[in-house]
């Protein structure tokens, strides 16, 4: 069994930064892809970020791309996802996840995160 702890959620100001944590347990981070997704008020989750097992690959949703950056220290067992130039729209809850194929659909992924909230005040 895998756990999944995120932290580093918060209120912000549109074009401030945070920094997401993802704290995994129970198993060999290494094992695993990983990926950030989030799900605003009245919307469907929607894939953010994803990366590879051991980091060498990554992709981003458009809406993202050029301001989200998504890392992992397989060492520490931990996965990040720095967020710059914050937007309103980037408002949700966040969510990591661990997956069984490096994916962006929330299907390939077997472990979930309770997750952390981000506004975004304009």
């Amino acid at each position: 069994q895998v756990q999944l702890v995120e932290s580093g959620g918060g209120l912000v100001q549109a074009g401030g930064s945070l920094r997401l944590s993802c704290a995994v347990s129970g198993r060999t981070l290494s094992t695993y892809p990983m990926g950030w997704f989030r799900q605003a008020p009245g919307k469907e989750r929607e894939s953010v970020a994803h990366i590879t097992w051991n980091g060498g690959g990554t992709t981003y949703a458009d809406a993202v791309k050029g301001r989200f950056t998504i890392s992992r220290d397989n060492a520490e067992n931990m996965v990040y996802l720095q967020m710059n130039s914050l937007r309103p729209e980037d408002t949700a809850v966040y969510y990591c996840a661990a997956g069984r194929y490096y994916s962006s659909d929330a299907r390939s992924y077997d472990y979930w995160g309770q997750g952390t909230q981000v506004t975004v005040s304009s």
